[in-house]
């Protein structure tokens, strides 16, 4: 599988693999499919993984650390998690499940902090729960809200891990492109990643955030290819789900536009949709999450599907989704 490299040496595959389902989001997974999951993706040759603590609140990272430590993979492979969402003991609640979409009890709770004691402290649970010494990137996460504390001792206290080799870069990692584009403009990120904003449906992260990052050597990370499920099936359900809600009628009609034209040239809608982000310069990995064998498996494979030249064109002079912005073809 082919590589592309930050400004910092971190080195991604241009498929990487999200965990959040490792942490029983939405329903529980297993400790052998969280396995099956990690040994079908890094067979099929990807070498980024992508983890955060409120993945499951801390169970991502802990199964993604017991896998690296029982496959001896770690140094094969680029690892990143994210800080800002501090997990802190909550006796009081241990008894009930996480409200936040992760079947796990909430024997810890989030709390917002991008102080400088706040992201060393989350990124030493992380290592520990990782079983790691080092990141090789550490976002911010999901700083939509807490932009002053987050723009200054956030990302300085990242700096300072970066210099220490403790991360080996630094960013952000939003829903949204454009208080990215500020980090980007305003702050020492060596990357970024945009879930859901650059994709077959929402090319929004391409306006301002895309080119301000090629501009300043900054490498983009797209996330979220399918939007939640809307375009991870060929043939597009009457209800399925965008952003994880249910998709706007109008967005369900526009995937059906998509896959239209992804039959006529016999390409599988998902296939596109996992290649569409790399066809944009400034892109550096696009990241899917998978929970089993099979989904690792079948993103892996959609991603070595022959495209050709002539479906983006199609795409684009339909108005559906702009031809992309790199200099390969």
């Amino acid at each position: 599988m082919r590589t592309r490299r930050l400004r910092t040496g971190v080195e991604l595959t241009e498929l990487g693999i999200g965990t959040a389902q490792f942490g029983n989001l939405f329903r529980e997974t297993t400790d052998e499919d969280s396995e099956g999951a990690y040994a079908a993706a890094f067979d099929a040759g990807v070498r980024y993984f992508d983890t955060a603590p409120h993945y499951g609140l801390g169970l991502s990272e802990r199964r993604l650390g017991t896998i690296l430590r029982d496959t001896g993979t770690r140094d094969a492979i680029a690892l990143s998690s994210k800080v800002g969402k501090l997990l802190v003991d909550s006796p009081e609640t241990a008894g009930r499940q996480d409200d936040e979409g992760f079947v796990v009890p909430a024997a810890t709770r989030r709390v917002w902090d991008y102080s400088r004691d706040g992201i060393l402290r989350s990124v030493e649970a992380s290592l520990a729960r990782l079983g790691t010494d080092h990141l090789d990137i550490a976002y911010l996460h999901d700083p939509d809200d807490h932009w002053d504390e987050a723009s200054t001792t956030g990302v300085d206290a990242l700096v300072e891990l970066r210099d220490q080799g403790v991360v080996r870069a630094i960013g952000a990692g939003m829903n949204q492109a454009a208080m990215l584009a500020e980090f980007v403009r305003r702050t020492d990120v060596d990357v970024v990643m945009v879930a859901g904003r650059l994709t077959l449906l929402d090319q929004s992260a391409s306006a301002e955030l895309l080119p301000l990052a090629v501009e300043r050597g900054v490498g983009v990370v797209a996330a979220a290819p399918y939007n939640s499920g809307l375009l991870s099936r060929d043939v597009v359900p009457e209800t399925a789900h965008f952003d994880y809600a249910e998709a706007p009628r109008e967005l369900v009609e526009r995937a059906r536009l998509i896959a239209d034209v992804c039959a006529r040239h016999g390409v599988p809608l998902p296939a596109a949709a996992v290649q569409y982000p790399l066809r944009f310069a400034g892109v550096v990995s696009v990241v899917a999450g998978a929970r089993t064998a099979q989904q690792a498996l079948s993103t892996t494979e959609r991603a070595g599907v022959g495209i050709p030249q002539a479906l983006w064109d199609d795409l684009d002079e339909a108005g559906l989704a702009p031809r992309g912005t790199t200099t390969d073809d």
